[in-house]
């Protein structure tokens, strides 16, 4: 959040570079409890289980979604099989594939929410040890009000939602009868390697299923603390990688494995996969794998990007700005909920009160000398290149508009990044210069989540200039290819000389 406000005459922006995410902080700020968008990779200080090296003898037990005992590259193998007949099926048959996934998961309510709550009774026992995060547990409990019921609702969001395969982007007549098309297709298949939410397993698998595409899931879960580094932790933790959230994986797996096979969807298209040395084997497989998808902390996308050559789509920080000018409107900023405030003081004091610790260069710090009882202390050069993941704000001062612009695009993280200002043209700069996947005028940062954006359930947010940016939904799954119907054609009677045919490129209508 950046701020622009006169001082002493003089005008100076305050920019507030919120690297805890502006959206957990608004929410604090304006006395809720933190919304965590499940689905935003940078909000969530999620634990994660990094692979060791690849062991010699590398068998997969998944539960009974598809294989058991199979070795990495048979697993995906049999999901690069699955995904050439997943492709062809039409929509209609997709569709009927979710409608069994959410009549199966109602009927078995009772039997899922028992086996989760013999996971958070292990899980509590861990946390009361200190081996996993209150936060942790919170995020296994598939019971808490709305939860369960919004898992269901999701899959029949992404079933109601337009088909995403075999739309014609490009229709082009070459020449009498030889007309090229370029024609939305399934990805292939996709590994999602994702934090210990069971309900991401029903959520994933309608996506794959609705988009045509295979799906290889691997949850992974394990301890963490502030004294350890996170490999070393792993290292000996011994009930890591997913133990906490076992039953409640293996019920809903099953149940969906059960459905999936009275439909027309291939055995093998969705595969869940628990041993602790799986990532490491799967990230290997890039002949049979297209695309890579890390759900969860900074930690375990950057060590996903750098222990494959499979295509990867995520971002590892979540560092997210908002400027705020000197022309905005004061009460519609004060409902931006990162703004809180008419003034940087005022903003500075609502985050105060809910004890939010705010690092501030000597500008911003002089100019809240006079606010009571904020713990505000001074900023480091790094303060500004880190994400906190807690109530902590780093607060740097700016002569406007372009010196904020440089400074998101060089500390920030190509994430979501805000301006609240009344000047039509600054707006249009800062979103033109900015150079992230969203880039907002007069709005929260909050709204980056593909829901809001009305893609349904997301697989994550990318930060990737290449095939998907922001919140990826089920756009975000698909590729294209060319397709050409001809009539025996061939090149040789093409081109300028005589007797050459010209080619026609009359661009014709997909409608």
């Amino acid at each position: 959040m950046m701020v622009e406000k006169p001082l002493g005459g003089a005008s100076i922006s305050y920019t507030t570079k919120n690297v805890i995410a502006p959206h957990l902080l608004s929410s604090f700020a304006l006395g809720r409890p933190p919304n965590r968008l499940e689905s935003i990779f940078h909000q969530i200080p999620l634990l994660h289980e990094p692979s060791p090296p690849i062991p010699t003898q590398n068998t997969l037990q998944p539960p009974e979604m598809s294989l058991t005992n199979a070795t990495a590259e048979a697993a995906a193998k049999e999901a690069k099989t699955a995904s050439f007949a997943l492709a062809s099926l039409p929509a209609s048959a997709r569709n009927a594939a979710l409608d069994a996934i959410h009549a199966a998961l109602s009927a078995s309510r009772d039997d899922i929410l028992a086996a989760n709550a013999r996971d958070l009774e292990l899980a509590k026992k861990a946390a009361a040890d200190g081996a996993l995060s209150e936060a942790l547990v919170s995020r296994l409990d598939l019971g808490k009000k709305g939860k369960w019921e919004d898992m269901l609702k999701g899959i029949l969001d992404v079933r109601d939602l337009e088909d995403p395969v075999g739309k014609i982007q490009l229709r082009t007549k070459l020449d009498d009868d030889f007309i090229l098309e370029r024609v939305s297709c399934p990805i292939g298949v996709i590994l999602i390697i994702f934090e210990a939410r069971p309900e991401v397993i029903a959520n994933i698998a309608s996506l794959a299923v609705k988009s045509g595409n295979a799906a290889i899931l691997k949850g992974t879960l394990c301890a963490h603390t502030k004294e350890e580094p996170f490999f070393t932790f792993l290292a000996h933790a011994t009930n890591a990688g997913g133990k906490e959230s076992t039953e409640s994986f293996v019920a809903i797996s099953k149940v969906i494995s059960s459905a999936l096979a009275e439909t027309e969807v291939p055995n093998g298209a969705i595969q869940l996969v628990t041993t602790r040395d799986a990532i490491a084997q799967l990230l290997a497989q890039d002949r049979y794998i297209d695309l890579a998808i890390p759900r969860g902390s900074n930690e375990l996308v950057r060590y996903i990007k750098g222990s494959t050559k499979i295509p990867v789509l995520g971002h590892a920080d979540g560092l997210c700005a908002m400027y705020l000018a000197a022309s905005a409107d004061p009460e519609k900023a004060a409902t931006a909920d990162a703004a809180l405030g008419t003034s940087f003081p005022g903003v500075a004091a609502a985050l105060a009160a809910r004890g939010v610790s705010l690092r501030c260069d000597p500008a911003s710090k002089a100019a809240l000398a006079s606010l009571a009882g904020a713990d505000v202390v001074d900023a480091t050069d790094a303060d500004f290149d880190t994400e906190f993941l807690g109530l902590t704000l780093a607060v740097k001062t700016v002569s406007g508009v372009a010196q904020a612009i440089e400074h998101i695009n060089t500390h920030g993280s190509h994430h979501t990044d805000s301006i609240l200002t009344a000047d039509a043209a600054e707006a249009e700069r800062f979103m033109n210069q900015v150079d992230s996947a969203g880039v907002y005028w007069n709005a929260s940062t909050r709204v980056a989540d593909g829901m809001r954006y009305g893609f349904g359930t997301e697989v994550g947010i990318s930060t990737n200039k290449i095939h998907a940016r922001g919140p990826v939904g089920l756009e975000g799954l698909t590729i294209y290819k060319y397709k050409i119907r001809g009539d025996y054609q061939a090149t040789a009677a093409y081109g300028d000389g005589e007797g050459k045919r010209p080619w026609k490129h009359e661009k014709l209508s997909i409608d």
